[in-house]
């Protein structure tokens, strides 16, 4: 039997006990959560893509008397007409933070030109590590991913590799999808990308001044830490925006990002851990892709055939200098691999 406990049944003296503490304990409760509310701290600007916006949320959490501003990659133009009025903006903060950003999304320059300017301003790593997901690549007219050329696909703008290779050679479904193996990966080196992974997203970080080897090991003890090749779960960016708060001087609240804030990009694209290469790692695997959310709708799912399927309908919609890729160019260079397609 299930019991209920009210106040009435309380003897007199314990409720009279409850009810002359509960306002004091009300009231001192009420008076801390306006201090919370009121940022005082230190300002912070962050500056990026998606990765950023989660970092951001981070210090949010772990820097509770911060004001902290993002500001998206995407609205640079629109939001600050050149580099010189971004450099201001981020002067405008006590901390400001950057990641990298090519020529061409502002006039006057990079990010390199940004700190030039404002050499406070601190750079921020961004994550891409593709030994869980080595079948994705983009496909475009252009190799500069700034000018936004890129096809589409299913999943956005992320492609399979091998779906793209077949589709060039005329492959059908059924043949496709036969490829998807654990022989025909071994082939491709996509059960052996772990290390030259950890060496580019090093080599990267390290040259932005941000060494990430004590973080990879800690991250890669907790599996799979990518959604997908450029898209790090939320501990991942949790770890960073702690990192940046503590070498900018301030005491990171000591609290894990994913109990408080979950996990935003998971609501983005998820691309699967094929089961040949999960077991590299000791993960399950499987081929189930899935799409990014839109509002309160369920995201659209694919099995294999699906978004085989999917994928072949848009790449005979989409022009042929747009399903350019340096991989699958590479690829269709080499007689070998060539065959194995063939063969499947």
């Amino acid at each position: 039997m299930a019991h209920n406990l009210a106040l009435t049944d309380l003897p007199r003296r314990a409720r009279s006990a409850f009810t002359l503490s509960a306002p004091s304990w009300a009231t001192a409760w009420r008076s801390r959560s306006r201090e919370t509310r009121a940022r005082t701290g230190p300002t912070i600007a962050i500056l990026g893509n998606c990765q950023a916006r989660g970092i951001a949320q981070a210090m949010r959490l772990l820097a509770p008397s911060s004001p902290v501003r993002y500001m998206p990659m995407g609205s640079l133009r629109r939001d600050h007409r050149d580099i010189a009025g971004l450099a201001r903006t981020l002067k405008a903060h006590d901390l400001a933070f950057t990641q990298a950003f090519p020529t061409g999304l502002l006039p006057g320059g990079d990010s390199r030109a940004v700190q030039a300017l404002a050499p406070a301003v601190r750079p921020v790593p961004s994550i891409v590590f593709s030994a869980f997901h080595p079948d994705m690549v983009y496909a475009g007219a252009s190799s500069d991913l700034a000018a936004l050329k890129l096809a589409p696909s299913p999943l956005g703008q992320y492609h399979s590799a091998i779906a793209l290779t077949a589709h060039r050679l005329g492959l059908d479904l059924r043949r496709t999808a036969a490829l998807f193996r654990e022989d025909v990966f071994a082939r491709l080196g996509y059960l052996d990308h772990w290390e030259p992974a950890v060496r580019e997203l090093s080599a990267a970080a390290a040259q932005g001044g941000f060494d990430l080897d004590r973080e990879l090991t800690r991250w890669a003890r907790r599996g799979a830490f990518m959604h997908v090749m450029n898209h790090p779960k939320a501990f991942v960016l949790g770890d960073i925006a702690r990192r940046l708060l503590r070498e900018a001087g301030l005491d990171p609240a000591p609290v894990e990002i994913e109990d408080y804030l979950g996990d935003e990009l998971v609501q983005d694209v998820v691309w699967p851990i094929y089961p040949p290469v999960a077991a590299q790692f000791g993960l399950t695997g499987s081929y189930l892709f899935k799409t990014r959310a839109r509002g309160e709708a369920f995201p659209i799912l694919y099995d294999l055939p699906g978004f085989l399927a999917a994928s072949f309908a848009l790449y005979d919609a989409t022009s042929a200098p747009l399903l350019r890729c340096a991989r699958v160019e590479a690829w269709l260079a080499t007689p070998d691999t060539v065959g194995l397609f063939r063969g499947a």
